[in-house]
């Protein structure tokens, strides 16, 4: 990782839909994003996480009307469900963006105007196969048998009504041109070409207004129609933008933080936002986001999870089973983000155990204890410059946090975890082959002394690679060796000099008292229960 001039960074999770309480899939989204946004903090970039929920729509006031709830109660109660998960699992978010609040009705507002004076908006006739879960029309062609949506697997809903609509089609000509000149702008690849693919088959407008809903704002040039959620949803990313204190205008909004630079999302929404979002934007002559990464499904045993399969897994449970860390490790680890991915109990436990416990959490423990033997309690004193150029931990050592930047930067987070696992597995076979334990006995107190320090520093880079993963762990790392900085914290102004003197081989201060050796992570039992 290398330091820089100061700059800004702003990325987004999607605004999750409030019909229930959060699932796996929106933790995964939201671990990733806070994984991102920590890598940028520790470089001393200022960032901006966004994360929030989408409120609106038909599938809320039906899911509230079973509930004999008004919609805005069951809105704040799955709302606190959020919140009390992202904090469970150690999320870092900037502003929490929520599209029942009264500025966001004004932001809404204003671009609707923009688009509307624009002439980009009509009333027209629409006919066609609705899925309440989508909150989207679907072709006929792209539904399965029996008038099934392909998502949600319930049939869908015919709709004869009348409804604004979105010139989508007159934008389809700019998009190509857009996706030809940002190739860069759809990730990964295999998104990128999917959406090449619909839109190349030719655009159609799309419908941005429901009737005969109460629940959501206004049309507001026809107070009988309620606007259609991802009209509204999309917009909330652009609210969050607003300081607190600001008047909730699209000028405030749009001052400091816009473009986004990274919108991360499921791949089941893409469409909205690698289309309808930049033609939207493109309407209202706003510049586009830098990036959308579209990220695979989650499979629990290589099954679709679901509750009429009661194989569903709970984010909060597991977190309350196996602590935020060795969950965050799991998916941004074991599973390559872009594609599919499953979740396994076994696979979870034996690969946290393996890379966390056995042998980090082993290899810091097994040192620690013979610096305290051989190096009364102290970081080993050598002179670092003094090391062959052939070091084994030092080449590694040398070479790991720009390759663990690189793969951060293209949210490559399995092959991160890799990179910063070499630098353990490493210092293991190295302590191995060494035997410190031998050389001490024979009085060569210089040979000892530089085997334990690479071992240590090679434990120090690791954890420090590691942090924007698993944050609690490596900061624990660090306070076994000695030292006060919390990897937790964001140290804004100094973070650049830390990261500068922290993401490079030889970190370790010589002469650092040492902390009481401790096992940092506990190895993970199946059934684990949950504590009081």
């Amino acid at each position: 990782m290398t330091s820089g001039q100061t700059q800004r960074f702003a990325l987004t999770t999607p605004l999750y839909y409030v019909n229930d309480l959060p699932h796996i899939g929106s933790a995964y989204t939201t671990m990733a994003a806070d994984a991102i946004a920590r890598f940028h903090r520790l470089q001393g970039h200022e960032v901006l996480l966004i994360t929030g929920t989408d409120e609106h729509g038909q599938k809320i006031q039906r899911t509230a009307e079973q509930r004999d709830k008004a919609p805005q109660d069951h809105c704040d109660e799955i709302v606190a469900g959020f919140e009390d998960l992202w904090q469970r699992l150690n999320i870092q978010y900037d502003r929490f963006s929520r599209t029942t609040s009264s500025r966001h009705a004004q932001i809404v507002n204003e671009f609707f105007q923009r688009v509307w004076d624009k002439g980009d908006i009509y009333q027209g006739h629409q006919q066609g196969w609705y899925c309440v879960g989508c909150e989207e029309f679907k072709e006929e062609r792209d539904l399965l048998e029996e008038k099934h949506c392909p998502i949600h697997k319930r049939p869908v809903e015919w709709r004869d009504e009348q409804n604004y609509f979105f010139r989508l089609s007159k934008y389809q000509d700019d998009l190509i041109k857009f996706f030809a000149d940002h190739p860069d702008f759809i990730q990964p690849t295999s998104r990128r070409n999917e959406v090449l693919s619909f839109v190349e088959r030719g655009l159609q407008d799309f419908s941005i207004s429901r009737v005969n809903l109460d629940w959501g704002f206004p049309v507001p040039t026809d107070d009988q129609h309620t606007l259609y959620v991802w009209f509204d949803a999309l917009l909330g990313y652009v609210t969050a933008l607003l300081e607190e204190d600001a008047e909730a205008t699209l000028e405030n909004a749009f001052s400091q933080w816009w473009p986004i630079n990274l919108h991360l999302i499921g791949k089941d929404i893409l469409r909205f936002h690698a289309v309808y979002w930049p033609a939207m934007l493109m309407s209202a002559d706003l510049p586009l986001p830098d990036r959308v990464f579209g990220h695979g499904f989650l499979t629990k045993d290589g099954q679709k999870m679901g509750k009429s399969l009661g194989n569903t897994l709970d984010p909060v449970d597991l977190v309350d089973r196996y602590s935020a860390d060795a969950v965050r490790y799991y998916f941004l680890k074991a599973l390559e983000f872009g594609r599919d991915g499953d979740f396994n109990e076994t696979r979870f436990i034996d690969v946290v155990n393996a890379d966390l416990a056995n042998s980090l959490g082993n290899l810091l423990n097994r040192t620690l204890k013979m610096a305290v033997k051989y190096c009364d309690g102290r970081v080993p004193e050598i002179n670092i410059q003094h090391l062959p150029d052939d070091h084994p931990l030092a080449q590694l050592g040398r070479d790991a946090a720009d390759q663990v930047a690189k793969a951060y930067q293209s949210l490559s987070f399995s092959q991160a975890c890799n990179i910063s696992l070499s630098l353990v597995k490493a210092g293991n076979q190295f302590i191995d082959e060494q035997a410190p334990w031998s050389l001490y006995k024979q009085g060569e107190q210089g040979l000892v002394n530089e085997i334990l320090y690479t071992v240590l520093e090679s434990v120090r880079l690791s954890a420090y690679l590691l942090t924007p993963v698993t944050p609690n762990l490596s900061t624990q790392i660090y306070q076994q060796l000695g030292f006060k900085l919390d990897l937790n914290v964001n140290h804004g102004e100094d973070g650049a000099a830390l990261h500068a003197i922290h993401s490079s081989w030889g970190g370790l201060p010589t002469n650092q008292v040492l902390g009481t050796p401790q096992p940092v992570f506990q190895k993970l039992e199946p059934l684990q229960a949950a504590a009081p």
